[in-house]
């Protein structure tokens, strides 16, 4: 079979396209899912240039998001049949094993995948869809229903706004109600973003965010009528953090659920207590976040926002993409695609 696979960490130029890789077989309480789409998630690349404390077993497979058929079944499945449509809920919460990190992933034609992990594709939600949704938009509904509770009326300011998870929570945020902030570094983007749901609109490579808000809404106050908006999310972390906690309003709140630009910004507790502020971590997500987005593609409440579509050769380019931030919402790759 055809598959993506490293056997040391590095670069992009560590990404091996084999042509008559073996192809896996079921064993107890397994299946094999024939991988119809794969999303990328900057986990890949965490993984593939190799992350302190985790040790990867090689070579791998790697690729976490991944949806598809049943091509066969193991000793001791019975729940699940030849031809089934699933998407991988790719945490094995028993192992602590994550698929395509510690276990071989979607980068390849066929997959071997423990039964429990599997949760049943409804027809009127596509493969490349379904591949979008466990990492980015079941951690992105952890991090906003579940644990942040966005409400209807609430000023929400979305970091990271145009990538998998930040196209997710716009979208949420707007399901909620809320009125949606979003920054990203172009007018193209923006444009983009305000066709999914934003209602405002910032260019953080024209000014700061921070001085742009507070034109906005107001400078934050700790007695009397002040402005400053009800939450922010931000998964970046790095130098935005700061300037997260001084636009929120007093009371307000922060969400995180990754430090995608650094995890050990320079902060300033005073703002938090002085402004009683919240910072409500979320990691990563559970069962019940994807069953709930799933249900929302499903009735086209919400819609996985999908850049491009790849076949599984052109892997390294879509790597590459994903590394300049070059990608709006997801990028998948499909394994039986021809060029």
């Amino acid at each position: 079979m055809e598959a993506v696979v490293i056997r040391q960490h590095g670069n992009v130029e560590a990404l091996r396209f084999e042509i008559d890789w073996p192809k896996p077989v079921a064993g107890e309480k397994e299946v094999v899912v024939k991988v119809r789409a794969c999303a990328l998630n900057y986990h890949d690349l965490f993984t593939l240039r190799g992350m302190p404390g985790i040790k990867t077993p090689m070579p791998l497979i790697m690729g976490i998001d991944f949806a598809g058929e049943i091509d066969s079944v193991g000793p001791g499945v019975n729940d699940w049949q030849v031809g089934d449509r699933v998407v991988v809920d790719p945490e094995d919460r028993e192992t602590f094993k994550l698929m395509g990190e510690m276990l071989d992933g979607g980068l390849a034609q066929y997959c071997r995948v423990p039964a429990s992990l599997l949760v049943a594709l409804p027809e009127e939600v596509t493969f490349a869809e379904a591949a979008a949704l466990p990492v980015a938009y079941s951690t992105a509904y952890r991090m906003m229903m579940t644990r942040g509770k966005i409400a209807a009326g609430e000023k929400v300011l979305v970091l990271g706004a145009s990538g998998g998870v930040g196209t997710c929570c716009v979208q949420l945020a707007k399901l909620a109600g809320a009125h949606v902030i979003v920054a990203a570094s172009s007018q193209e983007k923006l444009d983009r973003l305000a066709g999914i749901g934003a209602d405002q609109g910032i260019n953080y490579a024209r000014e700061s965010f921070e001085r742009q808000v507070i034109a906005l809404y107001g400078k934050p106050k700790v007695r009397g009528p002040g402005g400053g908006i009800d939450v922010v999310v931000n998964f970046t972390g790095g130098d935005t953090w700061v300037p997260s906690l001084k636009v929120l309003r007093k009371g307000g709140r922060m969400l995180t659920c990754g430090a995608t630009a650094g995890f050990d910004p320079k902060t300033d507790i005073r703002y938090i207590w002085t402004f009683e502020l919240d910072i409500q971590g979320s990691n990563s997500w559970h069962r019940p976040d994807l069953l709930n987005v799933l249900e929302l593609v499903r009735t086209r409440r919400l819609k996985p926002v999908i850049d491009t579509v790849l076949p599984l050769r052109r892997a390294g380019e879509a790597f590459q993409a994903l590394e300049q931030r070059k990608v709006f919402g997801k990028i998948v790759l499909d394994p039986w695609m021809q060029e």
